[in-house]
């Protein structure tokens, strides 16, 4: 047993709340960026511990019990945490749902996962009353809103005997190669997770947590939910990417989740504004780290102690960059069948494409490794799944007899450890040579080009063979900046850009010829989690320069890697 082991959980999630209530009453929990009806601006430890016994009483007097299940169908708020910890405090299950989710997309869901209390916006509400009992509409002030429960004047509630290996969540996977799962997850595995990431990186009362990733994707509701209240920090969350540097800067935010989207425009942003000027230009090539104390400074106070990307992998330019100015940038690994986090690399780490080692008490192995030490990453310990929801088939192809999950991810291990993500092992195009080319590598290495705002890469069978495609949706803002318009001159474009930026990939990584471009004119079809449908065909593909070979090789493109997979 290792010394991180000898620290001494609690069992359940609720348990670790209450800790942080005892030792932290005045601090404060969680704080809004945009209210509900009825709900404050922030609430502190005690503040949100007794509307979570409050709610949980409510519950009870309504007869939610120990083992239903409670979906909740909402962005992040105050509300939410009373609602997530309430549920857990009486032992039953939470089911996180994407509040984008149309009533066709919810349904099917809800029918799966059989909650008997839902919460909702009153717009959904009246389209799901007859598959959930009862339903609370968090947007309103009456009998059917939130309130409502707060003011029942339950009893209050006993002490609950929940094992650690009891249900806590059933989080859906975000099904972008067919219908998504629900991924139960115990006590231990949630608590294990927040507790072994935030010591490996330590984490403290007096951090400030600002996420854009949300709630119902595992990411969000571990990193930026569970971990800051086991830990006493103070946790926020915004969609509005425009309000990101005022509120950096207003509550002194030390770590900001976010995308690889923001990082890729704000790190241009600065490198824009350093080099506007001669002195900026030479503090930037000989004092970088000077011009990361007063971007930290303008940013967030100076109380900023490092970013956290997920949902996808940096530039490595990017990330380098950022460490170069003094500015700790995290990456990791993760997915919902694992709690979610799997591993993250040191914030300064020197090891470009590296997401660091699993955590602590979490094995790693590869299998079915080529000669280049690439296989498919497996991964045992406490942060692994109970299964899938009613799907013991899905279960068993997923985990073994010795308990090793098999993530289907392509991976190598350097000799420290570290894992190097290399793509999904059903993507793999073969090309006639025997080379493989791993479709997330080529996306990667382009998704920071100006004129791409989303590219999917596949293999396509020209002249009997397969080679490397890539259909590319054009990022429009950049193109109408520098006033490039119609058909042609964007595609010319797009394909001048890429084929700058490939030539920093091997020959037969590369897209050979401008006929293996495709411009698509919408966005792809995407999951609650904005990972691309790559199983979904496409309305339509446009502005293919043909070959005289139009048969498509079948498309074998999976999603990116990402936390919360």
């Amino acid at each position: 047993m290792t010394e991180i082991d000898k620290e001494r959980w609690p069992h359940t999630v609720y348990d670790a709340f209450a800790g942080s209530v005892d030792r932290f009453p005045d601090r404060i929990a969680v704080r809004n960026t945009k209210l509900q009806p009825g709900e404050g601006e922030a609430v502190t430890y005690s503040e949100l511990g007794r509307m979570a016994e409050s709610l949980a009483s409510g519950f009870a007097a309504r007869g939610i019990s120990k083992g239903d299940r409670v979906a909740i169908h909402a962005g992040p708020s105050i509300h939410y945490a009373a609602i997530f910890l309430a549920s857990l405090r009486l032992g039953a299950w939470v089911v996180p749902l994407d509040p984008r989710l149309r009533e066709s997309e919810l349904r099917p869901l809800l029918e799966e996962a059989k909650p008997r209390a839902a919460f909702t916006a009153r717009a959904v509400a009246d389209g799901i009353r007859d598959i959930v009992q009862w339903v609370v509409e968090l947007d309103s002030a009456g009998e059917r809103g939130f309130a409502a429960i707060l003011d029942g004047g339950g009893a209050p509630v006993r002490d609950q005997r929940i094992s650690p290996d009891e249900t806590a969540v059933v989080a859906f996977t975000s099904g972008t190669t067919g219908q998504a799962k629900g991924v139960i997850l115990s006590h231990r595995n949630l608590v294990a997770d927040a507790f072994l990431s935030s010591t490996v990186i330590p984490i403290t009362e007096q951090d400030v947590f600002l996420s854009i990733a949300p709630w119902h994707h595992l990411l969000g509701l571990t990193s930026s939910l569970v971990v800051p209240l086991i830990r006493g920090a103070q946790t926020m969350y915004t969609n509005d990417h425009r309000r990101l540097a005022p509120l950096l800067k207003a509550h002194g935010v030390s770590i900001f989740i976010g995308v690889p989207k923001v990082y890729h425009a704000l790190y241009a942003r600065m490198v824009g504004q350093a080099r506007q000027t001669v002195v900026g230009r030479m503090l930037f090539r000989v004092a970088p780290r000077a011009v990361g104390r007063t971007i930290r400074n303008k940013l967030t106070a100076g109380n900023l102690r490092f970013f956290v990307s997920g949902s996808a992998p940096l530039d490595g330019e990017v990330s380098s960059g950022f460490r170069r100015l003094g500015l700790g940038l995290l990456e990791g690994y993760g997915l919902t069948e694992t709690s979610p986090i799997v591993c993250f690399c040191d914030p300064f780490t020197k090891k470009t494409g590296a997401v660091g080692r699993p955590l602590p008490g979490v094995e790693a192995k590869l299998i079915d490794a080529n000669t280049e030490g690439i296989g498919e990453l497996c991964l045992r310990g406490p942060i692994v799944m109970q299964g899938y929801l009613d799907n013991e088939q899905a279960t068993a192809a997923m985990i073994d007899a010795d308990g090793w999950l098999h993530t289907g991810d392509l991976a190598a291990l350097d000799a420290d450890g570290e894992i190097y993500l290399k793509g999904r092992a059903k993507n793999v195009i073969v090309l006639e040579n025997g080379k493989n080319v791993y479709p997330e590598e080529i996306e990667w290495e382009m998704a920071s080009v100006r004129y791409v705002e989303e590219i999917m890469v596949r293999g396509r069978v020209v002249n009997g063979r397969e080679a490397v495609e890539a259909l590319v949706y054009p990022n429009p803002d950049q193109l109408a900046e520098d006033g490039i318009s119609g058909a042609e001159e964007i595609r010319a474009a797009v394909w001048s850009a890429i084929r700058a930026r490939q030539s920093r990939l091997s020959p037969h990584k590369r897209l050979h010829g401008r006929d293996r471009l495709v411009i698509v004119e919408q966005p792809f079809p995407k999951t609650s989690t904005l990972d691309i449908k790559r199983h979904v065909p496409l309305a339509a593909e446009t502005n293919r320069s043909g070959d005289g070979d139009n048969e498509a090789g079948q498309a074998r493109c999976g999603a990116m890697l990402r936390q919360g997979r």
